[in-house]
């Protein structure tokens, strides 16, 4: 095969940061992980009856591509009560990285720059490489705040879109009701699309939950059921936001993923109506559980929602740290996965509480210890 098939883009994205931490687990008999980005529980059965009941009853060919008629109407009429905004519209995507990856195929030409926030969720540096575009990352270390003076020194004449993750992947940040609005009304001001990743907005523990939506009706959101409801697997989300972005969306969908998986949309409708309101509620008291083994070895900053700790190192670099708790069979990911920098390491407790209590006794032990 030769060298020249492969495109210059592919070589400007790089997977090797995960794939080092699973090579090095690849001969753990029994592995403590702490690594996995998604929920512990399975999906709750009513909907995977739904899902049966919607193969059964032939929903297996290709749905409209915006998505299924209930489904959709059901979040219309949840966002329409949330925001009022005139011209706010809803499809149904594959997964929030697929819409993630429809928004800035939209969006972006080549050249243009899309500001993200370090620590960033993977896939946001990646998917701009696709697009063309350049990513201008923003380091908000050490508390992960967001500054808005550093945002606005940050914009250019090239930038296009700021992406937004609130409550974050990998710091569990969620962000204050000033930030957002903050950011919505620069991004208004600037006329510069804001897309808000919302994927985690369900688990918020410390301070409600807000949306930049509210005080910029040009917000694009992107959301879905994957993290809420235990669906990772079954791709099915939802974006939201100004008609004319979405019918572009829309129309380069349904040349890529031309759908959601049309029986799992059905699925997804009564995931809508389901309260998964005891899984946060539990996810809260893990949270509560691993801050309170770990606080006297390592500073806990973050960590107001999702599922997710990211750790500073007591010694070391992260991978280096990580490389030692890979050594005592322990499953975590170093910092620089998710970042510029090599200092942080990120451990998930979408664990059973076991498992938790081995994996803080773990880090308690190395940070002890030191290389």
């Amino acid at each position: 095969m030769s060298e020249r098939w492969i495109a210059d883009r592919m070589h400007k994205i790089d997977a090797s940061g995960i794939r080092k931490v699973f090579d090095l687990a690849a001969t753990m008999k029994n592995p403590i992980n702490l690594s996995i980005g998604q929920p512990h529980f399975d999906t709750p059965e009513p909907i995977k009856a739904a899902a049966r009941q919607a193969i059964d009853n032939g929903r297996n060919a290709y749905s409209q591509t915006q998505g299924i008629k209930p489904l959709l109407e059901k979040i219309q009429a949840s966002v329409q009560a949330e925001y009022g905004h005139a011209d706010r519209k809803v499809f149904i995507t594959s997964g929030t990285s697929g819409g993630l990856m429809l928004a800035l195929s939209t969006l972006v030409n080549p050249g243009d720059e899309v500001i993200a926030f370090d620590p960033w969720f993977v896939m946001y540096k990646h998917l701009t490489t696709l697009a063309g575009g350049k990513c201008v990352q923003l380091s908000t270390y050490p508390d992960f705040r967001i500054d808005l003076d550093k945002v606005r020194a940050a914009i250019t004449d090239r930038t296009k879109v700021i992406l937004f993750n609130s409550p974050a992947n990998p710091t569990g940040r969620v962000a204050t009701e000033e930030e957002v609005r903050g950011l919505a009304e620069l991004c208004r001001e600037k006329d510069i699309c804001l897309i808000s990743d919302e994927i985690y907005r369900a688990f918020c523990y410390d301070r409600p939950f807000v949306s930049p939506a509210k005080y910029n009706d040009q917000t694009l959101v992107i959301d879905g059921f994957s993290k809420s409801h235990s669906m990772t697997g079954w791709r099915v989300g939802w974006c939201h936001g100004p008609e004319h972005v979405l019918q572009q969306m829309i129309k380069l969908q349904q040349f890529t993923f031309v759908c959601s998986p049309h029986p799992l949309q059905w699925a997804a409708s009564e995931a809508w109506d389901f309260d998964v309101s005891e899984h946060v509620a539990d996810y809260r008291r893990k949270r509560d559980l691993m801050k309170a083994e770990l606080q006297e070895d390592f500073e806990i900053i973050g960590a107001d929602g999702a599922f997710y700790l990211f750790l500073k190192t007591p010694w070391g670099t992260g991978t280096e740290f990580v490389r030692k708790a890979i050594e005592n069979e322990l499953l975590i990911i170093p910092g620089n996965v998710f970042s510029s920098q090599d200092t942080h390491f990120r451990l998930s407790y979408a664990a059973p509480d076991d498992t938790l209590r081995k994996g803080a006794a773990v880090l308690r032990k190395i940070a002890r210890e030191g290389a």
